[in-house]
């Protein structure tokens, strides 16, 4: 799933695992019950990252995985790609994109109606989610492009290892 917060990509993701019989990942719902904050420093990137050590793990077992993250970066995208295929699922990205003014509306609305399971997010978190988002380009939903690691990384499970702390493959496991 890839988009900004209030894009829709929980509620699609809830979908697709229903239509798939698939693991839906979706930290947002653990940050809250396993840290009692919403911005736990450093957290959600080590819970993200057993969460992807999971979901390959799942994939390897045959079962579906919808990895609900939002992936604001390019990098986070072609990673995720990378490691999925390279244990032999098929790579599908969803991308959700939303206005801000929608964007806003839906944030409100969650917070009106399930202020106990969300998240709290300002304006200004809004404002710096959409300086820092890489919009999903034709050829990247398609699969068509496929980037390489930055500069400076071996390959794509490296890269993945430093920005999820505990990631770890789960052939490597």
């Amino acid at each position: 799933m890839v988009g900004l917060p209030g894009a829709g990509k929980t509620t699609r993701a809830r979908q697709l695992a229903e239509e798939h019989g698939a693991l839906r990942l979706t930290p947002d719902e653990w940050i809250l019950p396993l840290f009692g904050e919403a911005e736990p420093y450093g957290k959600r990137d080590v819970l993200e990252g057993r969460m992807l050590w999971l979901a390959l793990d799942a994939v390897r077992l045959g079962t579906s995985v919808v990895v609900d993250y939002g992936c604001w970066s390019r990098d986070e995208r072609s990673a995720i790609r990378w490691l999925a295929e390279a244990e032999g699922a098929r790579f599908r990205m969803v991308y959700l994109p939303v206005d801000h003014e929608t964007q806003r509306a839906r944030i409100a609305h969650r917070w009106e109606t399930a202020a106990a399971e969300s998240l709290p997010i300002t304006e200004a978190d809004l404002l710096h989610g959409r300086e820092h988002f890489e919009e999903s380009g034709e050829a990247e939903l398609s699969g068509r492009a496929r980037s390489a690691p930055p500069s400076g990384w071996a390959g794509w499970p490296e890269w993945a290892a430093e920005r999820w702390p505990s990631f770890v493959r789960p052939s490597a496991a």
